[in-house]
C-alpha cells in the first residue's frame, strides 16, 4: 500500500491554474448530460413514491402516501430524496421535475471536480485531470443525471465522504475533514439504507489503521476522527428515528429491508426461492417487478429455476394460485415457494451460498448499465434488434475499460489507502448479490472510486 503524500497545493489554486482545462471539460460535461436530459430523461414509478411523500410533506406536513382518506404515514422511504424534492419544489413549484433534473446535472458536475480531487491526492495533477475527463464522459453518472431518482445524490456523497476520508487520513489532525466526512457519509444514509455500508467500512478501516506503525498523536486522532465521522452521519437519524417510535411504535432508524409497512405481508419465501435462480438484472424486470400486482408468464422463468419436472409443476401451480388471488402472494402461495426454495436449496446448497452469488456479482459489475434507457434488457439476443444490441454492447465496453484501467493503476501501486476502496467495493458487491433483486445501479457508489483510480493510471507519480 504506497502511502507517500503527494506534493500537493491548494484545490483552488490548483483549479485556477487550469482554469481553462475545466472550463472546457466543464462544458462538455454539462453539453454530454443535458444530451441525456433531452433524450432520456426518465420518471419512474419510485420517483412519483418519491414525489408524492414530497408534496404531502408541504402541502399537509405529514411525511406520508396519498390515499382516499388523506396522507398516509408511512416509514418505506428514508427522508433525503423526499427532502431533496421539497427544496427544489418550494422554490419552484410542485411536481417541476425538470428543476430536479437540471439540479441533478449540476451535483453531477461537481461530482467530477471531487473524483479529480481524489485522484489528485492517490497520484498527482495530471492524474486529476485525467479523472475529472473520464468523468465527464461517463454515460452511466450522465445518464442518471437525468432520472429522477436518487443515484446522482448516492454517487455525489460516496464521491464527497472517500475524498475527504483520504484528506483526513493525511493529516488526521484536521477535525474539519473528519466532520464533512461524517457529514456526507450521514447525507449517503439518508438517502438510501445501503448508504450505511460505507460508514461500517470506514470504521473497519480506520481501526486497522490505528494498530499500523505509527505515532500516538496520529492514533489518537484517527480514534478521534472515527468518532466524529460516526457521530455526524448517524446523528441526522435521531430525528428519523424518533419520528418512527412515535406514529408506529417501532425502532426503525432506516427502513424495513423490503420496504414494507408494518402490517404488509412480506414473502419471504418467495424472495428465498428467487435467489435459488435468479442471477441477472433481465429477470428483475421479467419476474421481480410485476410481484405483486401483474400477472407473471412463467416462460419468462429461466429454465434453471427447475432441477426437474416436478419442480416445474409445482412452480406452474404456485403461479397458477397467484393469478387467482389477484396476482398477490399470500402465506398458503408462499409456502409453495418456500418449499421449492428448501428443495433446492438442499439439493445444491454450494450453488446457492457460492454460485449464484458469484454470479450476480459479475451481473452487478460487469453488465452494461441499461436499466434507465430504451433498451431490452435481453441484449444479448443481437437477432432480435440489432440496434439494442449494439448499444449495449458499446455501453458494456466503456464499462470493461474504465475497470480494466482502474486495476491497471491498483497493480502500479499507485492508490493510496488503496485498501479502504478495494473493501468498500467487496462489501458493497456481497451485500447487493446476495439480495433477489440484483440492480447495477446500486454499483455506481463505488465509481468514484473506479474513476479516480483510472485517473491515476495516467498521472505521474
Amino acid at each position: 500500500m504506497q502511502k507517500t503524500l503527494p506534493d500537493l497545493r491548494s484545490l483552488r489554486e490548483f483549479l485556477r491554474d487550469n482554469r481553462g482545462f475545466f472550463l472546457l471539460w466543464a462544458t462538455l460535461a454539462l453539453a454530454f448530460r443535458l444530451i441525456f436530459f433531452f433524450k432520456f430523461r426518465l420518471l419512474t414509478d419510485d420517483t412519483f413514491v418519491y414525489g408524492d411523500i414530497a408534496k404531502n410533506w408541504l402541502q399537509h406536513h405529514v411525511y406520508g402516501a396519498s390515499t382516499a382518506h388523506g396522507p398516509l404515514p408511512i416509514y418505506i422511504r428514508l427522508p433525503g430524496y423526499p427532502l431533496f424534492l421539497a427544496l427544489i419544489w418550494k422554490i419552484v413549484g410542485l411536481e417541476h421535475y425538470n428543476a430536479v433534473l437540471i439540479v441533478q446535472i449540476a451535483i453531477d458536475i461537481v461530482t467530477c471536480f471531487i473524483v479529480a480531487d481524489l485522484a489528485r491526492r492517490f497520484v498527482s495533477d495530471r492524474a486529476a485531470k485525467a479523472a475529472f475527463v473520464l468523468t465527464a464522459l461517463c454515460p452511466f453518472f450522465a445518464n442518471f443525471a437525468a432520472v429522477a431518482l436518487t443515484e446522482t445524490l448516492a454517487i455525489f456523497f460516496a464521491a464527497l465522504a472517500l475524498d475527504t476520508a483520504v484528506a483526513a487520513l493525511d493529516k488526521p489532525y484536521r477535525v474539519s475533514r473528519w466532520i464533512l466526512c461524517g457529514i456526507a457519509v450521514g447525507g449517503g444514509i439518508l438517502l438510501r439504507p445501503d448508504g450505511g455500508m460505507l460508514l461500517a467500512v470506514l470504521g473497519l478501516y480506520l481501526l486497522f489503521h490505528v494498530f499500523l506503525p505509527a505515532s500516538p498523536e496520529e492514533r489518537r486522532s484517527i480514534l478521534i476522527g472515527g468518532v466524529l465521522v460516526a457521530v455526524f452521519a448517524l446523528t441526522p437519524l435521531l430525528p428519523w428515528t424518533l419520528r418512527n417510535w412515535r406514529t408506529f411504535h417501532r425502532f426503525e432508524p432506516l427502513t424495513p429491508v423490503y420496504a414494507n409497512m408494518p402490517d404488509e405481508f412480506v414473502p419471504h419465501g418467495f424472495h428465498r426461492w428467487v435467489r435459488t435462480w435468479i442471477i441477472d438484472y433481465s429477470s428483475v424486470e421479467d419476474v421481480w417487478f410485476k410481484v405483486d400486482g401483474t400477472s407473471v408468464d412463467v416462460d419468462d422463468v429461466p429454465r434453471r429455476a427447475f432441477d426437474n419436472d416436478d419442480q416445474l409443476q409445482r412452480t406452474v401451480q404456485a403461479f397458477s394460485d397467484y393469478d387467482d388471488n389477484g396476482s398477490t402472494i399470500n402465506p398458503d402461495i408462499d409456502a409453495k415457494f418456500a418449499a421449492l426454495a428448501r428443495d433446492r436449496i438442499s439439493a445444491h446448497p454450494l450453488r446457492y451460498y457460492l454460485e449464484l452469488p458469484f454470479l450476480r456479482a459479475a451481473d452487478l459489475w460487469l453488465r452494461p448499465r441499461t436499466e434507465t434507457l430504451p433498451v431490452d434488457p435481453h441484449w444479448w439476443r443481437f437477432r432480435d434488434d440489432w440496434h439494442d444490441f449494439a448499444k449495449a454492447l458499446s455501453l458494456g465496453l466503456v464499462n470493461i475499460v474504465y475497470l480494466l484501467i482502474a486495476l491497471l493503476a491498483l497493480l502500479q501501486g499507485r492508490v493510496r489507502y488503496a485498501g479502504l476502496f478495494i473493501l468498500f467495493a467487496l462489501v458493497r458487491t456481497a451485500f447487493l448479490a446476495w439480495m433477489p433483486n440484483p440492480e447495477p445501479r446500486y454499483m455506481l457508489e463505488c465509481y468514484p472510486a473506479i474513476l479516480a483510480m483510472a485517473g491515476s493510471a495516467f498521472g505521474r507519480k
